[in-house]
């Protein structure tokens, strides 16, 4: 009776009765280890392969990813801002900028542009900058499938570089306009247009007073300088700038038809609404005599797309990362194992094949270690 008592006080009495339960027979692992160099070597390569997998798929996580949505675009109150800044080879006495949207609203309700007067042909310094930049916008355009994601993930914005001034005013009267500014127009389609003349306003729309300049002085050569709409977003790509037509004949209508895409951008780095758009280009002559007709000047007709593009970034799942990490070592374990197995089987039939009193003997030691083992 006090042994049993003494069983149950004894706080190890439950793990002794696990323990008698376990049927698995216990063996000294160092007996049963077969090292070789063969093995050895297979262990190194194995660990230094599991060493290089870590290290990649840990940069493998930390990489994000870029994605792409499309829904429909139900902010119909936004505005929109416009952003110019381009020269036109006429002086700004003879031309007028204008807008009119599909609300029959004009720039009285959306701002003003300013202008100035300059110079078209440039300075070396100022033509070695537009260059530049055209150079730039021109790679980005035809490489942009290859470094969107570069672009998108930098948290950099693009954002356009000012045109120098000019270090020598040149004596002739000035023969350019540079007009430039913002707007804050409806989220509408709309037709912006540089023409000759000024504009004079009216209750059902807006004219151009050209009778005041000749024919003979139109010229709608021009350089854009920089075209965007809303903020500049990081990875959005202006087409338009760094834009140069030079017109042969003065009676030149440039058309440009832009379609914008709002865009809402949420990387890890930035959050913002911005818009990017596309751009079709035409130049059309006027020539009413053949049946050309219509207005010189450089329009750009603008529309809203109905969808928007949602850009995110993310990472992989936490949960999906391990568990391919440990299927991948696993993998490479059961590998090694498997390649240990296979070198040492071909050298030991080389062995019994070209070495045959030497295998026997180490046959016999083998065995007779076995049996000193068993013994024991």
């Amino acid at each position: 009776m006090s042994m049993l008592r003494q069983r149950k006080k004894s706080p190890y009495y439950g793990v002794e009765i696990i323990k008698k339960l376990d049927s698995f027979p216990k063996v000294n692992k160092e007996d049963f280890i077969e090292k070789s160099r063969i093995g050895g070597t297979v262990t190194v390569i194995a660990y230094i392969l599991i060493l290089w997998i870590i290290v990649h798929e840990v940069r493998y996580y930390f990489e994000s990813h870029v994605d792409f949505k499309f829904m429909p675009d139900k902010d119909y109150d936004a505005k929109l801002r416009l952003n110019l800044d381009l020269t036109v080879a006429m002086p700004c006495s003879s031309i007028g900028a204008d807008i009119l949207d599909s609300t029959n609203q004009n720039m009285l309700k959306f701002g003003k542009l300013d202008m100035m007067d300059t110079w078209f042909e440039m300075t070396p310094e100022q033509r070695l900058n537009f260059d530049d930049i055209r150079r730039v916008n021109s790679y980005l355009r035809e490489e942009f499938h290859a470094i969107n994601d570069l672009l998108w993930k930098s948290g950099h914005s693009i954002t356009p570089r000012k045109l120098p001034q000019r270090e020598i005013i040149d004596s002739n009267p000035p023969d350019a306009c540079r007009v430039y500014g913002s707007l804050v127009l409806n989220k509408v389609a709309g037709n912006l247009h540089i023409t000759a003349g000024k504009s004079l306003h009216l209750p059902e729309g807006h004219v151009h007073i050209s009778a005041f300049v000749s024919q003979a002085e139109y010229n709608f050569s021009h350089r854009i300088h920089h075209l965007s709409f809303g903020d500049s977003g990081v990875g959005i790509i202006h087409p338009l700038d760094g834009e140069e037509k030079i017109a042969d004949i003065n009676m030149a209508l440039y058309q440009y038809f832009v379609e914008i895409v709002p865009t809402d951008v949420e990387t890890f780095l930035s959050k913002a609404k911005t818009y990017q758009y596309s751009v079709k280009d035409n130049l059309r002559i006027i020539n009413h005599d053949k049946g050309s007709h219509g207005v010189p000047g450089i329009f750009f007709k603008y529309d809203i797309s109905a969808l928007k593009v949602v850009v995110t970034q993310s990472h992989e799942p936490l949960l999906k990362f391990f568990v391919r990490l440990s299927s991948t070592l696993s993998g490479v374990f059961v590998s090694a194992g498997i390649l240990k197995d296979c070198i040492l089987f071909i050298t030991k039939r080389i062995e019994r094949a070209f070495y045959p009193q030497q295998y026997k003997n180490v046959i016999s030691a083998d065995q007779a270690v076995s049996e000193e083992v068993y013994n024991l």
